[in-house]
């Protein structure tokens, strides 16, 4: 418990074989809490079982600083579950989320605390561009454009999660029962006051990314299955009108046979070119439905987020 009269400021940060980087990383928020009068805080680091280095480092730095408190995951348990479970875990008055690979400025961090000072709960990180591929960025901005236009609440867009968070809304999020969270989602859904701060992302410079198409797909798709029923209700209005240029084409092609008997042949053609567009048409609407049943599922199973090996400094 903080018996020192200020503020404790958690910060969290989610590993998965980030060695070349967690030390740098350390120094940069170090430095800039040092600077910061009437604040304590704690940096919590959550390991995924990397299979490099990540975690000897962060141990050796854990052994001299008992600010910096250390989740080794018994697996990776993905790019969702992890950070969500090291956020619950925080003991401060809010909590600041920040990548490890240092594409989220801890720069940032005194903005984000000032404005949490002038009374927000929540104060998210919008990236108004990036150093990084401008295709990336442009899927990115079209992604967060596309979701934010069919969810039922509003998504902030150019956000992933780097921001600070008041306890009030850590309190609300460990009420929420959600095995498998989109935090995004979420953070749009409690509300409360929220400020944005805008950045310019930098370039990964060392490591390499964990992402790739799977991973991107999944919070992708988490993003409008959770937090939409857009897609259900397209497939039904889809099947709707399918339905009826069938039967519109249907009753064509029957009064055309009526009028030119002899003559009239549809051919093979046509048919096998609408029963294949069909047949397209329900798979693609099978599978979103797939994913909501997947969604259900998990939500069903309700297993732990993560099961952690060890703790350190806690």
């Amino acid at each position: 418990m903080n018996t020192s009269g200020k503020k404790m400021i958690s910060l969290v940060s989610p590993c998965y074989n980030e060695e070349d980087n967690v030390e740098e990383l350390y120094q940069k928020v170090t430095s800039i809490m040092s600077c910061m009068e009437g604040y304590e805080y704690e940096f919590i680091l959550i390991d995924n079982a990397s299979t490099d280095a990540t975690v000897q480092k962060i141990k050796t730095i854990a052994a001299t600083d008992k600010r910096v408190k250390l989740i080794v995951n018994s697996r990776n348990f993905g790019h969702i579950r992890s950070p969500f479970h090291a956020i619950l875990q925080i003991s401060g008055d809010a909590c600041i989320v920040l990548a490890s690979d240092l594409q989220d400025p801890p720069e940032m961090i005194p903005e984000m605390l000032e404005k949490w000072e002038d009374g927000a709960h929540i104060v998210v990180a919008v990236k108004k561009e990036s150093k990084e591929s401008k295709v990336m960025f442009g899927l990115r901005k079209l992604y967060y454009s596309l979701l934010k236009s069919v969810s039922d609440v509003n998504i902030i867009q150019n956000y992933t999660g780097f921001g600070l968070y008041d306890k009030k809304i850590v309190n609300i999020l460990r009420e929420i029962p959600d095995p498998y969270p989109f935090f995004r989602g979420l953070i749009a859904e409690v509300g409360f006051r929220v400020e944005t701060v805008l950045y310019t992302q930098p370039r990964r410079e060392r490591g390499i990314t964990k992402n790739n198409f799977f991973t991107l797909y999944d919070i992708g798709i988490l993003g409008i299955i959770n937090n939409s029923k857009v897609p259900l209700r397209i497939a039904t209005f889809f099947g709707f009108i399918l339905s009826l240029i069938s039967l519109m084409a249907g009753i064509g092609f029957f009064i055309a046979k009526l009028l030119f008997w002899n003559t009239f042949q549809a051919g093979i053609a046509p048919m096998l070119i609408g029963n294949f567009f069909l047949f397209g048409v329900l798979l693609f609407f099978i599978g979103i439905l797939g994913e909501y049943v997947g969604a259900i599922y998990t939500q069903v199973l309700a297993r732990p987020r993560v099961y952690e090996y060890e703790r350190i400094n806690f």
